[in-house]
Formats: structure tokens, C-alpha cells, sequence
């Protein structure tokens, strides 16, 4: 198996993969532009931050499948993967922690103005005065828009530090709410208008583009905290800028809109950074995350190895045209299934999904197809009279 590592990753992913008798090159300085290049041979891709464009998937014609080491998959071209037969698999959960914690820092900073404080007494400026004038967090109620893994690790976090939480997710039931000791809000505009301060934690898709615009902001309150450690696309950026000139709002973001791509760039918002606290996207980033990542990594390759299925597939159909389930209970001899395949192709049915089960012994098995079209009394028939034919069942 041949895998290529085109971004930064711990040597440990190298030499576990290694073990498993797998050829793997690590080259983490690749670019989106530059990857085609170098994808020819490549029949497992990891990527952390750089880009899997469809030119690069049309480049790789051995490749299979594709591993975010991290867990948003909006820097990989799933549609183009999808057409091209290769699986896409992320790493979900594995920098939980280490987001949260950012997130309590950056809610922490933009309180207490730590960035500014600190810039100021680095060129022998003390301004005590100035610096003294936090609101504090202590009883305040945080907003949290987006109640998934990382949502609900900050929540833990913040009822630590004795905060009321008031959260808005699609999927966050009043019961659910009650079981996690937090309030549940009716719409992201209720957080907006009830919290002091705000967390988003949503994936970057259609539905939450600029979710955070113009009419969430104005009705924040005046002097309230927002921070954004999900996607920079989910916050709209010309808004919080008008926002934080205007109403007074502290904004701490670790990730932006059009944000550099890769470990050392120039940051061009330089007139918006000004204005905020703000991290260059390093979220996930500590020694904890990097190494339950590359667990997770080795254990997506392991599973794929050994039964073509990737562990945390995040393409595959969720739910098949299939219409009708065709059992096939057979000795486990050479071209039953051959046979059982030609017959359904004879009467136009396609297979959507198969799996075969070897019995202990390995002398009979028990195949369940899974076809878009009902088989008829005589496909029927004409299968079940085929030789190592024991049973055929529909369902």
C-alpha cells in the first residue's frame, strides 16, 4: 500500500503505518496547487490543512482513499471523490478538547483584553487603568450556537466556571438540555439577544455561510464577547467589523474568511487582526490532539487494509436506492456468486449493496444482495436451480 502524507504529522504515524508493511512517503510542504503532481502511485492520501482539489483526485488514478487528520472534511472535494470510487475519512472527536480550551482562552482574553495588555507592556507601556475595566464571566450566560462534541465540552468548561449556558443546536431537545443542566434557546437570534458572550461551533456548509451577518450581530448586546473557533465562513466578516466599531463587541477568532493555507503565510486582514484577539487557526493544535489523531489515522488505514471499509467514512451513501434484499444461502465454492450476478444482469437489476458470510467450517455461506428492482417468481426460480444453490429468500 502505497500512502502519501502531504502535510505535517508526527513520526509516529510514519512508522506505525510502516509496521503494517505499507511504502509511505511523508511530504508535508505539498500545496494544493503542487499535490497533482506528486499523487500518481498514491493509494491512501492524509491531509491535515492542505487542500485535496478534483484536479488533484483526477491525478491519482491508484487512489482510494482519503484521510482528513483532523475532523472538518470542507478542504477535500467529496463530490469529485464520490464519482471517482474513493472513500473520504475524517478523525472526528480527537481535538475535542483541545478546541475547548481554546475557546475558554480566547472567552478569557477577550474579557480581560490579555492581548492588548501584554502588546502594550512590550513596549513599556503600563496602563493598569485601562486594563481594569473587565466586566467578568462569573454568573454571565454564555451562548453556544452549535451543541456537537466540541459545543458541549465548552459548556462543561464554562459551568465550571460557574457561567449559565444558553445553547442553540438543529438537533438540541428541551430533555436533553435539562440532562446537560443548560437551557436550550428556540433560534441562534434568542442567544444573540439573551448571552453576554458567544461561542459558535458549526461545520462550514451551505445552511451556516455567514450565519453570524448583520442582523445576528445587532442584536448582541452592546460590549458582548463573540467568539469563533469553527470556520472562518460561518462569521461574516465586513459585519463583525461594523459590529466591533459600533456596539462595542469583542470579537477573539482562531479562524477567518479566505485564511492562509499551510503553517507560515502572510495574513493580509492585518487591519481587521488590529481590531481583535485572535490565533492563527491552531485550534487543534497540541501535543494531546496530534496524537489521538495519529491513533485514529493508523486505526482508518488498519480497518481499510483489512476489509476495504474505512473506519468514519464521512461519503458513503447514507441509504441506497435499493428496494428488495435477496438472500442466497450457498456452498462456498468458486463462481456460485459469479453465476447469481450474471442472472441479475441478464434482467437488468443492479446490486446496490452486497455481503457475503462464510459459516464456521467454511464449507456453506449466506449472501444477502441488496437490488434496486424486484426480482421476479422466475429470476427467482432460474437462481435457486443453480448447482451449490441451498435457499434463495427475498425480504
Amino acid at each position: 500500500m502505497n500512502i502519501l502524507i502531504a502535510d505535517k504529522l508526527s513520526s509516529k504515524a510514519v512508522s506505525e503505518l510502516e509496521k503494517m508493511g505499507a511504502t509511505v512517503r511523508l511530504e508535508p510542504d505539498l500545496t494544493a496547487e503542487s499535490l497533482p503532481k506528486h499523487v500518481k502511485n498514491t493509494e491512501v492520501l492524509i491531509v491535515r490543512s492542505t487542500k485535496v482539489t478534483g484536479a488533484t483526485i483526477s491525478a491519482a488514478s491508484m487512489l482510494s482513499l482519503i484521510i482528513r487528520a483532523g475532523a472538518g472534511v470542507n478542504t477535500i472535494d467529496l463530490e469529485t471523490a464520490g464519482k471517482n470510487a474513493i472513500h473520504v475519512a475524517n478523525c472526528p472527536g480527537k481535538n475535542t478538547d483541545a478546541v475547548a480550551e481554546l475557546t475558554i482562552g480566547l472567552l478569557i482574553a477577550a474579557d480581560r483584553r490579555i492581548v492588548d495588555a501584554s502588546r502594550d507592556l512590550r513596549v513599556g507601556r503600563w496602563r493598569k487603568k485601562e486594563y481594569g475595566k473587565a466586566k467578568g464571566l462569573k454568573g454571565r450566560t454564555l451562548g453556544i450556537i452549535g451543541l456537537g462534541a466540541i459545543g458541549k465540552a465548552v459548556a462543561a468548561r464554562a459551568k465550571g466556571m460557574q457561567m449559565n449556558i444558553l445553547a442553540w443546536s438543529r438537533s438540541l431537545t428541551d430533555e436533553n438540555a435539562e440532562k446537560l443542566g443548560i437551557c436550550r434557546a428556540e433560534s441562534p437570534f434568542i442567544v444573540a439577544e439573551r448571552a453576554d458572550a458567544i461561542c459558535v461551533h458549526l461545520a462550514a456548509n451551505a445552511e451556516t455561510n455567514h450565519l453570524i451577518n448583520g442582523e445576528f450581530l445587532a442584536k448582541m448586546k452592546d460590549g458582548a464577547i463573540l467568539v469563533n473557533v469553527a470556520r472562518g465562513e460561518v462569521v461574516d466578516t465586513v459585519a463583525v467589523m461594523n459590529a466591533v466599531k459600533n456596539k462595542g463587541i469583542r470579537y477573539a477568532a482562531d479562524v477567518f474568511e479566505n485564511e492562509p493555507v499551510g503553517g507560515d503565510a502572510n495574513f493580509e486582514a492585518m487591519d481587521f487582526a488590529a481590531m481583535i484577539t485572535g490565533t492563527p487557526h491552531i485550534g487543534a493544535s497540541t501535543e494531546q490532539a496530534a496524537e489521538a489523531i495519529v491513533d485514529e489515522v493508523v486505526l482508518i488505514v488498519d480497518s481499510y487494509r483489512q476489509s476495504g471499509k474505512p473506519l468514519n467514512a464521512v461519503n458513503v451513501c447514507a441509504k441506497s436506492k435499493a428496494v428488495k434484499s435477496l438472500v442466497i444461502r450457498h456452498y462456498n465454492r468458486v463462481g456460485v456468486l459469479a453465476g447469481v450476478l450474471d442472472r441479475l444482469k441478464d434482467a437488468g437489476i443492479n446490486v446496490e449493496e452486497m455481503e457475503n458470510t462464510i459459516f464456521e467450517g467454511t464449507q456453506a455461506a449466506s449472501c444477502t444482495l441488496r437490488l434496486d428492482t424486484e426480482p421476479s417468481r422466475e429470476l427467482i426460480a432460474n437462481i435457486s436451480s443453480a448447482e451449490n444453490i441451498i435457499q434463495v429468500m427475498t425480504k
